[in-house]
């Protein structure tokens, strides 16, 4: 019995939830055959101990056709993160889901659907289990760049069974709405609208839930802050400045809502000629950069323009997964890699929570009225910090009128 009778056995076991088998993967490390004794060790990237028990029980039962006798199965798998008790970390509405990554931009048209979509299957197929919210209510188009729209979630009781595609769980209200349908809502209904879609939708027990916000820094940022632990957040940006610009503000964002910044991915970052394969310069190469080092973050990857990332968007056949071996499917998996190298990193020391973002407001008292305008500010701000406190809903305190009439907030207090 040799290595390739053990290597040609294990071709036969397909990694949990993927079509792949854990030889195409490269997670076969070490064989030692002797005779017809057999150890091998398996490198994984999921902590789930499902996935680990199943490698095992299919990895010996291909091994034992195969002719060997003694079989020896080990598995060498990243530390489960430690899960964040509600009295240490303020809120989690979800926390069967381990970790949470916030994918932002200060202005929309920087690709950041795109970027949620590839680096949700790049880590997808890095082992990981993960799931895809399309928090974008106004723009959701993850459906259709993940090859599921027409597609409609089943209902088990008073939840939703979330889509399924690429080994990645999804949810969007494109979704759940008819299409073409505009929704014209106010913020307190897109706030409701995100906690509804962590709480109610029946995720599985997921490494990462990888979440496509709006773009801007609004009420969906800070509900989603509010609702559970961050564990990463990211912003997406374009080289041009008038990009950056905004991108400060998603960065800034990060910071005053307690999220760890794992850094920034600029998108547009040159042009790769489908003939060719040369690479030039359009809007700008590396201008992020001195960005990242400003708020003493990382660039994650430049993520250059190629006709194959908007062909596959607009398929539903993601270049993450369709073109694993091209430039920027390279730099997506990459990406993808550093993410969950610093989400390990955030675990590890225990960063993240939210409890100094949790709203103090009295129930039933608005945060704009009299009596409640003091106590409507965030936990952080009786830790003496000198700098303007907002209130909830990120606009400034304002008195309730003499009169009758509403504050003109738009907080629904009249």
């Amino acid at each position: 019995m040799t290595e390739q009778n053990v290597l040609d056995a294990l071709k036969n076991v397909t990694y949990p939830g993927f079509t792949k088998d854990i030889v195409t993967f490269g997670f076969v490390k070490d064989i030692v055959v002797e005779n017809t004794t057999v150890g091998i060790m398996l490198d994984i990237t999921s902590s789930a101990d499902e996935v680990k028990n199943e490698l095992i029980e299919k990895g010996t039962a291909e091994l034992k056709k195969a002719g060997f006798e003694e079989i020896h199965v080990n598995i060498n798998a990243p530390q489960a993160p430690r899960q964040m008790s509600n009295s240490v970390s303020g809120k989690n509405i979800a926390p069967h889901i381990k970790n949470f990554v916030m994918v932002s931009s200060g202005k929309g048209g920087v690709g950041k659907s795109t970027t949620s979509v590839n680096l949700a299957i790049s880590l997808a197929m890095q082992g990981k289990k993960v799931g895809l919210l399309d928090a974008d209510i106004y723009g959701p188009n993850i459906p259709r760049m993940m090859g599921v729209d027409g597609q409609k979630p089943e209902i088990q009781g008073n939840k939703l069974e979330p889509l399924k595609a690429y080994g990645v769980e999804i949810m969007s209200m494109g979704a759940i709405m008819e299409e073409g349908k505009a929704l014209i809502w106010r913020g307190s209904m897109i706030m409701k609208a995100i906690e509804q879609f962590l709480r109610d939708i029946m995720w599985s027990e997921l490494d990462v839930l990888v979440i496509d916000m709006p773009p801007g820094t609004g009420d969906a940022q800070l509900s989603l802050a509010q609702s559970v632990p961050i564990t990463a957040g990211v912003t997406v940006t374009t080289p041009q400045e008038v990009s950056l610009d905004d991108s400060r503000r998603s960065l800034n964002m990060f910071k005053k809502l307690d999220i760890p910044t794992a850094g920034i991915i600029e998108n547009m970052s040159g042009f790769i000629c489908p003939s060719c394969d040369e690479e030039s310069d359009i809007f700008g190469i590396g201008t992020t950069l001195p960005v990242a080092e400003e708020f003493d973050t990382e660039l994650i990857a430049r993520i250059p323009i190629e006709p194959a990332i908007r062909i596959g968007g607009d398929t539903g056949m993601p270049i993450a997964y369709h073109k694993p071996d091209s430039e920027t499917g390279k730099r997506y998996q990459e990406a993808a890699s550093k993410l969950w190298e610093f989400i390990e990193k955030v675990n590890a020391e225990d960063l993240a929570g939210n409890a100094g973002v949790q709203p103090t407001t009295p129930p039933g008292v608005s945060a704009c009225s009299t009596g409640g305008a003091a106590a409507a500010t965030p936990a952080r701000a009786t830790e003496g910090s000198s700098t303007p406190v907002e209130n909830t809903e990120g606009v400034k305190m304002a008195k309730k009128p003499a009169s009758d009439e509403s504050c003109g907030t738009g907080c629904g207090c009249h």
